[in-house]
C-alpha cells in the first residue's frame, strides 16, 4: 500500500461530501411510512439474522430499549417476529417475516425507480463514466 497523498486527500474529500450529500437526498425521499430507524433495523435484520434485540442494538449503534422498541413497532405491523431462544428461555431471536423482506423489496424498487429518473436526466455519456467507476465505488465499500 503507497502512502495517501495531497491528491487522496483531496479525493477522499471530494468522494465523502457528494456520497453524504446523495445519501441524505435519498433517504429524504424515503418511501413507505416506516421512519429511516425502522427501515434501518429491517435491513439490518434481514441481513443478519435472526438476531437478539442486544444484537440490534448494538448494529445499530442504539441503545436496548430503543432496539426493543424499534423491533416491538415492526413486529406489530408483522415485518419482524420474534421467538423464544431455545437455548437461553429468557431471550428471544428476532428475524424478518416474508411481508417484512416483501415491503424492503418494493421499497428498494421505488428508491432505485427515483434515482434512475435523475440519472436519466444525465447525458448518455455521463452515464456510462459512471457505470466505469461502480467497479471502484463498490471495492471501496466492500467490508474490510
Amino acid at each position: 500500500m503507497s502512502t495517501p497523498t495531497l491528491v487522496h486527500a483531496n479525493a477522499a474529500a471530494r468522494l465523502r461530501l457528494v456520497i453524504a450529500r446523495l445519501n441524505r437526498q435519498m433517504r429524504q425521499q424515503s418511501v413507505g411510512d416506516l421512519t429511516l430507524s425502522q427501515w434501518s433495523a429491517l435491513v439490518t435484520v434481514e441481513q443478519h439474522g435472526p438476531l437478539r434485540i442486544g444484537d440490534i442494538a448494538d448494529r445499530e449503534q442504539v441503545s436496548a430499549p430503543t432496539a426493543t422498541r424499534l423491533v416491538a413497532s415492526l413486529e406489530a405491523r408483522g415485518l419482524l417476529d420474534r421467538e423464544t431462544d431455545a437455548t437461553d428461555r429468557r431471550s428471544s431471536n428476532v428475524s424478518i417475516t416474508d411481508s417484512g423482506r416483501g415491503q424492503l423489496e418494493w421499497a428498494r424498487q421505488a428508491g432505485t425507480a427515483k434515482l434512475a429518473q435523475r440519472l436519466s436526466t444525465l447525458a448518455d455519456q455521463d452515464v456510462q463514466r459512471l457505470l466505469e467507476v461502480l467497479p471502484m465505488l463498490e471495492q471501496l465499500a466492500a467490508d474490510e
